[in-house]
């Protein structure tokens, strides 16, 4: 227990500093430094606010607070500004806001008040990196929760209106889709006078799961573990308990005090924090339902569909097992794998195996299409939509290495990204490539968000084999990453990549390593079996079979360097969903307060679990890629005149 303790407290003061980083880095309208309306070259926030109103300064001085526009065009030709329930904003912060988005070239501005809760304050600062918020193009867009600047043309693209900002969650949710919408053009400043609306503790939990998704049981489970942990720390180890719970005393005064951020409560949070937060931590599970839901639950108004679905039986979902591979035609197969959907929680019991003749590993019996659309529906739109925006914009590291693989090869041009979902990868990869044009295919119409976003400049739905007659020669580079393995016939597939290429283009393909020995290791935990969805996974050696039949020749490899450093985390993750599973979904039966309960004290034990599982990847990731165990392969190949 000391040496918890004494890791606890050193957390807490490393993170307050990290915190303090961050809140130092908010500009502040009307400063020198927030380049704000008060800046020296430009009118007073007062004169520039009475000069949009017609009206002498000193009238709109004495006026005070105005209720902020809600509406595009309220406030201005070209800017808007949207406030959260209770915010009240007032003319000079608007035309401040305004002055700032312009200089900076922003097309949205959230407005955090300088008297944000202590509480709030370091929430924001735990989920935005400030200094590089606005570059990180996949960045997930954050708020303090009080308004927000909007330029005209955002409003348009977003599709933005006044319902957007109706309760806390809404607000929450506008704040991500601006910033997808302007993932270089969007900022945070701090807005001196404007006031914070009182937070609904009826929101809290509701607010929680709009911002961190499925990962809410394991937040909310860390931080009564750390509460807990305290706790018994004080009474088993006293003296470094005290030093753990003086450090998480200090660490909102660290963190706060000295930056544009000036909480009200600073001081009063910082002696009574553990009781505080631990009411709060009560207040914020007890409280699952917001009090007057904008919209209907979306889990409830699915479960009649997904009841007709099951009435049937699952049987249609998969085709006849067949006793030959799909690649070589050997019959010599054995069992690999058998599991469960591990993913979703859907029912049926999935089989892996593998060809002793060349190694391919496949899903035997295969879904069949009515199948493929029970086991996809609801996880990359839908339910599980928002949630997969937040695991596919969490780092944008492989991505841009995955565009880097082309530098010394090809100065590509043209780029279609082959099953490019919501268009992430030709986002960041522009970053490496800004002269290129990204196209992107997929199925779903997030491709059509995609170009809306600017994300994309062209998208295509369809199936790559049925579209790749009409790309004919049009692209220099294709990629294909984690795509392949999703797909009924990976051999037509590269057909169709060959086909889209102009000769002497490049294909770019990254798949999950069957061959890695964290598979063998983990067993049905090891996340690239991602069953039912994956159907092959094919080992380098069969894939350079494949490219060379098809005219490429395979320019360079990686293992070491594709490897994603998730496994152990990942394996933590979906044994502690196996063991609770999660309650809010619609081909589930419903949950009651007794299985919620159960869920959050399997996450809130679980927690040490998952963060070994962090520990243990971090340790093994050196010689993970030194030696080329690596969960993921990738390669770049040359099509031949």
């Amino acid at each position: 227990m000391t040496w918890l303790m004494a890791v606890l407290a050193a957390v807490f003061a490393v993170d307050a500093v990290r915190m303090r980083g961050r809140l130092s880095a908010l500009a502040v309208l009307g400063d020198a430094r927030g380049d704000g309306a008060g800046s020296g070259d430009a009118p007073s926030a007062s004169e520039a606010a009475a000069r949009e109103a017609g009206r002498p300064a000193a009238a709109a001085e004495r006026d005070g607070e105005a209720r902020a526009p809600s509406a595009p065009g309220a406030a201005d030709d070209d800017f808007a500004v949207f406030a959260a329930p209770g915010a009240q904003v007032d003319a000079e912060t608007v035309v401040a806001a305004r002055a700032y988005a312009r200089r900076h070239r922003l097309d949205a501005v959230d407005l955090v008040p300088r008297d944000l809760p202590a509480v709030r304050a370091m929430a924001l600062a735990q989920l935005v990196d400030v200094p590089s918020y606005r570059r990180r193009r996949l960045a997930p867009g954050r708020t303090a929760g009080a308004a927000v600047a909007v330029s005209a043309d955002l409003v348009r693209r977003a599709r933005a209106c006044e319902n957007d900002v109706a309760d806390p969650v809404r607000f929450a949710r506008f704040a991500a889709r601006l910033k997808r919408y302007a993932c270089t053009g969007t900022d945070l400043a701090v807005a001196p006078r404007l006031r914070a609306p009182r937070e609904s503790l009826a929101w809290r939990y509701a607010v929680t799961r709009e911002v961190v998704g499925g990962a809410t049981p394991f937040v909310l489970g860390a931080q009564f573990a750390v509460f807990a942990a305290i706790v018994a720390g004080l009474a088993m180890a006293p003296a470094w308990g005290l030093a753990a719970l003086v450090s998480l005393h200090l660490q909102p005064v660290i963190a706060i005090a000295g930056t544009p951020v000036r909480s009200r409560d600073l001081w009063w949070v910082a002696l009574a924090r553990l009781p505080y937060e631990l009411a709060l931590w009560a207040v914020t599970v007890a409280r699952r339902r917001p009090p007057a839901p904008g919209d209907p639950d979306p889990v409830d108004a699915l479960r009649p569909t997904y009841g007709a679905l099951l009435d049937r039986g699952i049987d249609r979902f998969f085709e006849p097992r067949r006793d030959t591979c799909p690649l070589c035609g050997g019959r010599d197969l054995r069992v690999h794998l058998r599991t469960t959907d591990l993913l979703q929680q859907k029912p049926g019991r999935f089989t892996l195996e593998r060809c002793r003749d060349c190694g391919h590993v496949f899903q035997n019996p295969r879904l069949s299409l009515e199948g493929l659309d029970f086991y996809y529906r609801d996880f990359y739109d839908g339910l599980g939509e928002r949630g997969m925006e937040f695991i596919f914009g969490f780092h944008d590291g492989p991505y841009r290495a995955r565009a880097e693989m082309l530098r010394g090869h090809a100065q590509p041009r043209r780029w279609l990204d082959v099953g490019g979902g919501h268009g992430h990868f030709c986002c960041a990869a522009r970053d490496v490539w800004p002269d290129t044009a990204f196209d992107m295919l997929d199925l779903s119409d997030a491709v059509d968000d995609a170009v809306d976003r600017g994300w994309a400049d062209r998208g295509f739905r369809g199936l790559f084999p049925e579209l790749a007659a009409d790309l004919a020669g049009r692209y220099d580079v294709v990629s294909m990453s984690h795509y392949l393995e999703h797909t009924r016939d990976p051999a037509a597939e590269l057909d169709a990549a060959r086909t889209a290429l102009a000769p002497g283009g490049h294909l770019l393909v990254e798949v999950p390593d069957p061959e890695s020995p964290l598979g063998r290791l983990l067993g049905r935990y090891w996340i690239p079996w991602f069953q039912p969805q994956h159907q092959h996974l094919v080992s380098r050696r069969n894939l350079d079979r494949m490219l060379r039949e098809r005219g490429f020749e395979p320019v360079v490899w990686h293992r070491g360097e594709a490897h994603q450093r998730v496994d152990f985390v990942l394996a933590a993750f979906l044994l502690l969903d196996r063991i609770a599973p999660p309650t809010g979904r619609p081909w589930r039966p419903r949950a009651g307060a007794a299985r919620r309960a159960w869920r959050n004290a399997v996450w809130a034990a679980g927690v040490p679990l998952v963060l070994a599982g962090r520990v243990v990847d971090a340790l093994a990731d050196p010689l993970v890629r030194r030696f080329g165990l690596s969960n993921t392969y990738r390669v770049l190949a040359r099509r031949h005149p």
